[in-house]
């Protein structure tokens, strides 16, 4: 009976290498643009902004005929730095702002714990699947394709406010993966 061999988190990975410019390969010859959305409010917006915004992002939506993911990443916010604030003001206080301080300390931990006081992230995935196999370096292809998607949404995304902002080097996409890969991380805790 042949022994099996255990997979390296490498091997698990689809992640073939990431480009200079950001955009990862993966083993399947797909390619991965990743955009963040600063998103506006837009329960701020008057009425007929609102309308505006409405009809730009309709627009966005005939003038992007590729496929798109939308991601939306929720992370609870550290809030020691805050809580050691609070602790800190409220020693040479008298007992009842001491009382004040302990409970609203409770309070946002308890909001923080039910994912109430979340930091919400905004990404857009654009992919490009290399169909062509008889082009053996795809990399520049690819890259002008997705750099093209990236340009549309861009601009159709700024006419209703957001800002839009893609991730250029390695460093960056690394860091973007890890946090996409380690969901369960709570920070602060």
């Amino acid at each position: 009976m042949k022994k099996q061999k255990n997979k390296s988190v490498q091997d698990w990975l689809p992640f073939q290498k990431i480009l200079d410019n950001g955009i990862i390969k993966l083993k399947d010859n797909t390619y991965i643009k990743i955009i963040k959305i600063k998103p506006i409010n837009f329960n701020l917006k008057s009425e007929l902004e609102k309308e505006a915004i409405l009809n730009s992002y309709k627009l966005f939506l005939k003038t992007c005929n590729f496929n798109f993911q939308i991601l939306i990443q929720s992370n609870k916010e550290d809030l020691s730095k805050h809580i050691k604030a609070i602790n800190k003001s409220a020693i040479n206080e008298k007992d009842y702002i001491r009382e004040i301080s302990k409970k609203y300390i409770q309070y946002i931990k308890n909001l923080n714990h039910s994912k109430k006081s979340s930091s919400k992230n905004f990404y857009i995935i654009l992919k490009y699947k290399n169909e062509n196999k008889e082009i053996i370096n795809f990399d520049d292809y690819a890259t002008e394709d997705l750099n093209d998607k990236y340009f549309k949404i861009k601009d159709c995304l700024a006419r209703c406010g957001n800002i839009v902002t893609d991730f250029n080097n390695k460093k960056e996409i690394i860091l973007i993966l890890f946090s996409f890969l380690n969901i369960r991380l709570e920070v602060g805790n």
